[in-house]
């Protein structure tokens, strides 16, 4: 007990100041914490506050506090307010962020501190034949697989590589990591012991491997096993899925319910530069970096300046003779402290062993990353000056990173800056976090920024567009994703043969909440159309969001005897006609804005323009009106009442009784 003590005086003397208040007052019940001299101090940005702008001896006394409060906790004192009213935790958010928190993020901001969880707990009472076929092997198809196990509904799962982990699998190029903290960008229900505040590659890949291990879910999974092709068997109700076999053989599947968990950042694109393909060097795209490969002492090319480029390059300038960057477009790059910075062995200790801690940590990481910063992202229509910013506090925060920027490229700012700070509004791309990507432009002389496209290859010659010529042994390919093409990995066929392709006019990705598609019966696609959180957070909440309302929805087909169920059209229609409304106010949908989330035609398909409480409100509960639904072949049921004619067909489909 002594040495536990100890240990846990050492992270509580360098633990959170706001996140030991929200402790304190739940193990001692006393309104004092809440209130001031202890009250924290709003800090700008996005930075943890841990000293909570308090003076020395204030911190002392709650380090002191803090500690006692947990040793008594330890030795079997039970929290004295163990859970908190919904009303009494967004005040206590407010107090620990030092900023007003709406009261619509009650239940969201119980649900993120585990008081409800934000998935399913118990077994769902489904048909045997209620099965689920789940393509890939990543973040989503995990999730989906876990909570589907949880609720007792048979599935399977395919997987095109030999173990899980989806992009963090395939992409091992040198500092590929996260920019969302990795407190946040992990499952609510499987906390994890991180040894950095943002992982690289090996660490959020043995992550996922240990979660698809603790939860036993291998044994539904099949790898090496990529999906060709789906297609939907009217008759039947069921999805017909074919796979290739290691062997080359195809494999045939059905099931009940189809999930697609294949992402957007598979596969990558391969620009179509003259010459490229008979480059008399190595090249590769970042997301197939070779295993094994040496750079050393190799002149390199990097084609793209995207989050890929800013990762990889800093890390192996360092190795490279020469590295010249292509870099026809410009991003925010912007500061925080802590990334790439290691978690405190004593603050690792802490988060083991007071969960409560941890969890407050990832409450108060869930508010800065995810809607604080929304009101930024929104054009205020009598704003001076929209050219280069949206709003007052857009514009301020323009004039920051600005000033970063321009201060970490020190004497060469005159040169570079033009090149590398963009004239559009911040969040209109994804922003980027600094790991040295400035310093490295302004003071590795091996390094060259090419503002430039590359328009041509000859041998190991590489053309910018201005004739300038420079020669390569590597061209490094960070060119990205067919981010608007999505579900273009293998072929998909619903209702009457309709192709999404077709469907989706190709690039124009179009789904009810992101997860269910009009023509595609029984199928929910995760990360879907307007899904990825653009303004800040993480994916692993909107996917466990996305879960859940899938297992809403067929526990309801369960219980109501139905057997397929489709997105109603005016459902559909209304719900994309709100977000395009939405999104036309968002800075995606700036002039000056071109990203990879656009599709040909100019619109935003892959963010979301509503907060994220919002769609946690809007997947909570899943409403079968939404829905045309049809009773179970296979079973009898009362479920039949006045027949609702589709718009695309003359079939008919029974509606809820009552």
């Amino acid at each position: 007990m002594e040495d536990m003590v100890e240990k846990l005086a050492e992270g509580v003397e360098i633990g959170n100041i706001p996140c030991l208040l929200m402790l304190l007052y739940q193990m001692t019940g006393e309104e004092k914490w809440l209130a001031d001299p202890y009250r924290p101090k709003f800090l700008r940005g996005i930075g943890d506050n841990d000293d909570g702008g308090l003076a020395e001896y204030l911190q002392q006394e709650i380090r002191a506090a803090a500690l006692a409060a947990i040793v008594d906790w330890k030795n079997g004192k039970a929290l004295v307010i163990a859970k908190p009213s919904t009303e009494t935790l967004v005040r206590m958010l407010g107090v620990a962020m030092a900023e007003q928190i709406p009261d619509k993020y009650a239940d969201f901001t119980e649900a993120q501190l585990g008081q409800s969880p934000f998935l399913p707990q118990h077994k769902a009472d489904v048909p045997s034949d209620f099965s689920v076929i789940i393509i890939g092997a990543g973040i989503g198809g995990l999730c989906a697989a876990i909570n589907l196990q949880k609720a007792g509904i048979p599935y399977t799962l395919f997987e095109k590589n030999p173990d899980v982990g989806g992009t963090w699998y395939d992409n091992r190029y040198p500092g590929c990591g996260v920019d969302s903290p990795n407190h946040l960008y992990s499952y609510s229900f499987a906390p994890n012991d991180w040894t950095c505040y943002f992982a690289l590659q090996d660490e959020l890949k043995t992550y996922l491997e240990r979660v698809a291990t603790d939860y036993e879910v291998r044994g539904n999974m099949q790898f090496e096993k990529p999906v060709q092709t789906a297609r939907y068997d009217e008759k039947n109700q069921c999805w017909e899925v074919s796979v290739l076999n290691p062997e080359g053989k195809v494999e045939m599947h059905s099931a009940r319910f189809l999930i697609s968990a294949v992402g957007v950042f598979n596969p990558p694109i391969y620009p179509n530069i003259p010459g490229l393909s008979q480059f008399s060097g190595e090249c590769w795209h970042s997301a197939r970096w070779p295993e094994g490969v040496s750079i050393e002492g190799k002149r390199v090319a990097v084609i793209g300046n995207g989050a890929s480029a800013m990762q990889l390059c800093p890390e192996i300038q360092d190795q490279v003779k020469s590295m010249a960057i292509f870099a026809k477009s410009k991003s925010w790059v912007a500061p925080h402290p802590q990334f790439r910075e290691k978690i405190p062995e004593p603050v690792r200790y802490l988060m083991a062993e007071v969960p409560l801690y941890r969890d407050w940590y990832r409450v108060r990481l869930g508010w800065t990353f995810n809607d604080r910063s929304f009101k930024t992202l929104v054009k205020d229509p009598s704003w001076d000056n929209p050219e280069v910013s949206l709003n007052r506090s857009n514009d301020e925060q323009r004039k920051f990173f600005t000033k970063y920027m321009m201060s970490e490229l020190g004497e060469k700012a005159a040169e570079l800056s033009p090149h590398l700070i963009p004239d559009y509004p911040p969040y209109g791309k994804r922003m980027l976090l600094d790991n040295g990507w400035m310093t490295m432009l302004a003071g590795n002389p091996k390094v060259e920024l090419v503002p430039e496209k590359l328009t041509k290859v000859e041998g190991n010659r590489l053309y910018g567009s201005d004739g300038t010529v420079y020669e390569a042994d590597v061209i490094v390919l960070a060119t990205g994703f067919n981010v608007a093409q999505m579900l273009n990995t293998f072929e998909i066929q619903g209702r009457g043969g309709l192709s999404v392709r077709d469907a989706w006019r190709d690039d124009e990705p179009r789904a009810y909440l992101g997860t269910t598609v009009r023509g595609f019966p029984n199928f929910f696609t995760l990360y879907g159309p307007n899904l990825q959180p653009g303004h800040g957070g993480s994916m692993f909440l909107t996917l466990e969001m996305q879960v859940r309302y899938a297992l809403d929805l067929i526990t309801q087909m369960a219980k109501q005897g139905l057997g397929e169920i489709e997105c109603r059209d005016s459902i559909e229609s209304e719900y994309n006609q709100r977000l395009d409304r939405a999104m036309d106010m968002m800075v995606w949908a700036h002039p000056k804005v071109e990203t990879y989330a656009k599709n040909a035609n100019g619109r935003c398909v892959a963010f979301i323009p509503f907060l994220n409480v919002d769609f946690y409100d809007m997947t909570k509960v899943a409403n079968l009106d939404d829905y045309d639904a049809v009773p179970n072949c296979k079973v009898k049921t009362s479920y039949d009442a006045g027949a609702t004619e589709l718009k695309n067909g003359n079939r008919t489909h029974a509606r809820r009784v009552g």
